[in-house]
């Protein structure tokens, strides 16, 4: 059984691959799942149906996902495709401690629509990781603890989530390369008690390994951390936003994942996981 539950499409606003597209790729792939998991990013981004608020960029505005036009043709999708292959209604949050009662609210909104949320960190107080705005004018020690941070308070607050989303995420950002795990180790204990208190998950992102990480997202040491703490509760993910990228390493991370001593990864459906053995 394969499936990739962190793929985006044109909905989100940095991916033109059409979802049908997507779709039929996967099928030709061999997948046996996919959950489609588009942006949402309150605080940076406005809502799709606000596209003056927006910034622009190669002359389209950056939006957050349009969560109607997306599940309408997820919907005429899956019916295309029949029992093929299964689609599922997913959404990636990026979460911020301010953005908290935002991303609730929508969540109780589109509930019965969903299938699985992402929840991830990817900007602090509404500057982003992926330009540099964040990390600029501050030491390692300090893009690495405010990180760790502003995930704890998340998890703290917001619980309408899934699984956190690609967990050391700034390690691919960091502008100092790589910062000791021993010196956030505790930080991210108590993230991941938490996760595991709330009876949460969390995915392995494999996108590490095109991005020359040498690894997956999050490290082999922080899911050890995580099995250590009683943590079960894993989906694995290729964060695909164009058509080479679909499906990728997969099985690389379900053998790493049976390694380390997990007994499968997790699927999602109404937001109810279950468990497929390996």
């Amino acid at each position: 059984m394969l499936a990739d539950y962190h793929v985006h499409t044109g909905y989100s606003d940095d991916s033109a691959y059409p979802l049908r597209q997507a779709a039929l790729d996967a099928l030709r792939l061999n997948l046996d799942e996919v959950c489609f998991t588009e942006h949402v990013d309150y605080g940076v981004k406005p809502e799709w149906n606000e596209p003056s608020r927006a910034r622009f960029e190669d002359g389209h505005p950056v939006t957050n996902c349009p969560y109607e036009p997306y599940l309408g043709e997820l919907d005429i999708v899956r019916a295309e495709m029949g029992e093929r292959i299964r689609l599922r209604a997913g959404l990636e949050l990026g979460v911020q401690r301010h953005t908290i009662e935002r991303n609730r609210e929508l969540v109780a909104r589109l509930e019965r629509r969903l299938d699985f949320v992402i929840c991830s960190v990817h900007q602090v107080g509404d500057r982003e990781f992926w330009n540099g705005d964040f990390q600029e004018g501050r030491t390692q020690e300090e893009i690495n603890s405010a990180y760790w941070d502003e995930m704890l308070a998340v998890v703290e607050g917001f619980h309408g989530y899934s699984v956190l989303g690609h967990l050391d995420l700034i390690r691919r950002y960091d502008p100092f390369g790589d910062y000791p795990f021993e010196r956030v180790r505790d930080r991210v204990a108590e993230v991941l008690r938490r996760v595991v208190a709330d009876g949460k998950g969390i995915e392995v992102n494999t996108s590490g390994i095109r991005y020359g990480l040498g690894d997956f997202q999050p490290s082999r040491e922080i899911l050890g951390l995580y099995r250590d703490l009683g943590g079960t509760v894993v989906t694995v993910g290729s964060d695909s936003h164009k058509p080479a990228h679909l499906g990728s390493y997969l099985r690389l991370a379900y053998r790493e994942l049976a390694d380390l001593g997990f007994e499968g990864v997790w699927t999602f459906e109404r937001g109810a996981g279950r468990l497929v053995r390996f």
